[in-house]
């Protein structure tokens, strides 16, 4: 054989081998997740989530993304560096109308919904020994509203203006995540913390645990002062932390896990599949998951359903 000639056979099967390697690296579906603090809720489930899709996704290299929750997703997502995400519906409302002072600086249209998936319950929690019984007695105490513009801190805002407190009616306001508001509980450090989570959420479980608490009624004629129906009226059902024996009036959110427009039909389609196919899964990572539902997942989204979640919803009979 000439130089000429084994130069090109060989220059084929470089090409070839690229395009073989090409198309086995398309074929590879990477699916990031973006959950929020390791110690709330979306991170135990999204750990489970990413397990599912694992098996039932074929080709599919899965990793979990701890995050500041709903308000940095989905601007990760918008960006594309992330495939789903957990957030709070109120959150996401505001992220569709592009709300700045929620941390949106722009419309995010490329937003498209997966599921519903369960309530978070803005949980306020106070240390026993600082006397604070209702959201009147909050005034002059010292609280933590969550991370900067996150879903909890959005939680807060609007709470607490339905209440006719703002941050200046606080001696003092930290804005710090679960654990390291529960470690500022039990160091005495801050009288309250203002939680966004599921019921029995790991940080209060803990303070509960370590110091006497009181959770803080939000009376159900408070929730319409709020102005947004992403908020609805509940209760914490007594027990659901130490030393908490009466059901407690309470205020909620719903949770949704969402994906952008980029993501192909195919994958939204999958991804909404194992999500039911395998809810046992998500059920046994956090008591928080067990009320999600099929029938539940297509509702009430504030942004489009993705088409791929669509054709799995409609070939399931729960969207018409």
């Amino acid at each position: 054989m000439s130089h000429t000639r084994r130069t090109f056979v060989a220059a084929a099967a470089l090409s070839l081998s690229l395009v073989v390697a090409g198309g086995s690296a398309k074929a590879q579906e990477f699916i990031n997740i973006l959950t929020g603090g390791t110690s709330g809720a979306y991170y135990p489930i999204g750990v489970a989530l990413s397990n599912v899709y694992a098996k039932a996704i074929p080709n599919s290299k899965v990793q979990v993304q701890p995050t500041k929750a709903s308000v940095e997703n989905l601007n990760l997502l918008h960006a594309r560096k992330g495939e789903i995400a957990f957030t709070l519906g109120d959150s996401l409302s505001d992220a569709w109308n592009g709300k700045a002072d929620a941390g949106f600086t722009t419309k995010l249209s490329s937003l498209r919904a997966i599921a519903a998936i369960y309530p978070n319950y803005i949980q306020i929690v106070a240390n026993a020994d600082s006397g604070i019984k209702t959201l009147a007695d909050l005034k002059g105490k010292r609280i933590s509203v969550g991370a900067p513009k996150s879903g909890t801190e959005l939680n807060a805002r609007a709470v607490l203006a339905a209440a006719g407190l703002s941050y200046k009616d606080f001696s003092k306001v930290e804005y710090l995540g679960f654990g390291e508001s529960v470690d500022l509980m039990k160091n005495r450090q801050i009288d309250v913390t203002l939680q966004s989570a599921a019921l029995g959420v790991a940080s209060i479980r803990d303070l509960a645990s370590s110091i006497a608490i009181t959770v803080v009624a939000v009376p159900a004629d408070l929730v319409p002062k709020i102005g947004d129906p992403a908020y609805v009226a509940t209760t914490i059902p007594a027990n659901t932390y130490n030393g908490q024996g009466a059901d407690i009036p309470a205020v909620a959110v719903n949770n949704f896990l969402v994906t952008n427009d980029k993501i192909s039909d195919d994958l939204a389609y999958k991804m909404t599949k194992a999500l039911f196919d395998d809810l046992g899964a998500l059920h046994a990572a956090h008591a928080a998951a067990k009320v999600i539902t099929l029938e539940n997942g297509p509702k009430n989204s504030p942004v489009p359903l993705h088409p791929g979640a669509i054709k799995y919803y409609k070939e399931k009979g729960v969207l018409k």
